[in-house]
């Protein structure tokens, strides 16, 4: 029988790191640590996961939620800040780390990794002293097994990288560094560089919270509660400061929800859908299902994740809104009448949404994109099947790469010219802001762009089509990429 000890599964690891948490203990049971080390702790673990496991910001978060919620609130609010700052500058943390480590580390060294990324990330570009940052980075170290032995290392390379910080800065290109190759290319190709570099500089910076009202009559009453200001289109923007959003006045009254204000401009272009039956395609968590009931329509929300539709229950019971809600795949779910309008917030890279979420420019690849514009394809095709003639459907999604939006719509219409036509938006719909139209009459927004006074947005797309008389060809390109060579990744 094969006595060997089995390895701890990752539960049971971070429940672990929880209790030592709590107890102000290291991970590996060593000395009770200061807070700002464990702070640091929770940082090291959360940058682990992501760039060396590939786990996504959200996911990461809640695994570590138990040493998260074990820490004050400014410790919290310290270990977020310094891994989001790693993720958005990780390009440029790792060639400056690279200039003083002429070895790769193995690949047992995840922790020593993340330990001199986040501790170079507050000597290069967080307002810490140097001291204190690289103090706390040793004294992780130390307290792991595996890392143990790389701590004097960790010691000289952020020592050297904080006596050259002001040298490595000057010499280094944040675009080239940060933004991973075959996206610079996709986005020079759409934007130019001019503007691509516009974007990388944008998404290097903390977003402020963007919320959209239930009640938009009530807009200046929640503006006012929350500190915060109406932008053109409606939704409020405030810096909370720190705060939990849940803390926030009004939230537990179901007054409002957090949604970037991009986001929330996709449905605005249906109109007025009072009464009418609407279909919120891939709808968790929810926000566009909100946003749909809110405005009187009779909703039905779908997606494939029981998981995810929790979550969308949630919130609608928080706001005290009502819809259909089905666990299903769209690619197969047929109801049982068509729609009078269907939104489509299809699957995508989400690159439009790296201002919140950094670690997708990292974990999202060529081969990942052509894989999900089929499925966009394919989503396409079934929500135009599942529209009434005279309906209207939005697509939209949060990705800066036209291969996932203004070419997927190319490729609909070319595959239906006879029985799918667009319907151009206009300025006066977005509040006069006639910078997110295309010159084709969609929606486009990028996170360097304007609203209002503000700057900063979700990089988003939307379309508006609408599906004339007649049976709806089957399209037999649904499942093969939009070949345009000048905008190739």
């Amino acid at each position: 029988m094969n006595m060997a000890r089995r390895p701890r599964p990752e539960k049971s690891a971070a429940k672990d790191t929880e209790r030592k948490a709590r107890r102000g203990k290291s991970a590996k049971g060593g000395r009770a640590i200061p807070s700002g080390l464990a702070a640091r702790q929770v940082a090291a673990a959360l940058v682990r996961r992501i760039l060396h496991e590939g786990t996504p910001l959200g996911e990461a978060l809640a695994r570590e939620s138990g040493a998260l919620e074990a820490l004050s609130a400014p410790d919290r609010a310290l270990a977020q800040n310094i891994a989001r700052t790693t993720l958005r500058r990780s390009g440029q943390l790792d060639e400056a780390i690279g200039r003083f480590v002429k070895k790769p580390l193995a690949k047992r060294a995840a922790l020593a990794r993340a330990i001199l990324r986040i501790g170079a990330a507050q000597v290069l570009f967080m307002r810490i002293p140097a001291h204190a940052a690289i103090d706390t980075a040793v004294r992780l170290a130390k307290a792991d097994a595996a890392a143990r032995p790389l701590a004097g290392l960790i010691n000289a390379v952020l020592r050297n990288i904080s006596r050259q910080s002001d040298g490595i800065l000057k010499s280094q290109d944040a675009f080239a560094c940060n933004i991973p190759a075959w996206l610079r290319r996709n986005w020079i190709a759409a934007y130019g560089e001019h503007t691509a570099r516009r974007i990388a500089s944008s998404l290097l910076k903390e977003p402020a919270l963007d919320v959209t009202v239930k009640d938009p009559a009530q807009a200046a009453r929640w503006a006012k509660a929350l500190d915060a200001h109406v932008l053109p289109t409606g939704s409020l923007r405030l810096d909370r400061g720190g705060r939990a959003i849940p803390s926030l006045p009004g939230f537990a009254q179901g007054a409002w929800w957090a949604q970037d204000a991009a986001a929330a401009l996709p449905v605005r272009l249906l109109g007025d859908i009072a009464g009418k039956r609407v279909l919120d395609m891939c709808a968790a968590p929810g926000g566009k299902t909100a946003q749909l009931a809110a405005a009187g329509a009779h909703v039905t929300a779908l997606d494939m994740s029981a998981r995810r539709l929790e979550r969308l229950r949630e919130n609608l019971a928080r706001l005290n809104l009502e819809a259909d809600i089905v666990c299903a795949d769209a690619l197969t779910w047929q109801p049982e009448t068509p729609f009078d309008a269907i939104v489509l917030d299809a699957p995508c890279t989400a690159t439009g949404t790296a201002r919140r979420h950094p670690e997708v420019l990292h974990l999202k690849t060529p081969g990942q994109m052509t894989q999900l514009m089929a499925l966009q394809g394919a989503m396409l095709e079934r929500a135009l099947g599942m529209l009434q003639p005279g309906g209207k459907l939005i697509y939209c999604v949060c990705s800066l790469q036209p291969q996932e939006g203004e070419m997927r719509i190319a490729q609909v219409l070319q595959d239906h010219a006879d029985q799918v036509r667009r319907l151009p938006i206009a300025a006066q719909e977005l509040a006069g802001q006639a910078q997110m139209i295309t010159p084709q009459g969609d929606l486009r927004t990028l996170p360097c762009m304007a609203i209002g006074e503000e700057t900063g947005l979700d990089g988003f797309f939307a379309a508006r089509l609408t599906r004339l008389q007649g049976r709806l060809a089957t399209a037999p390109s649904w499942s093969r990429p939009f070949q345009d060579t000048k905008r190739a990744p």
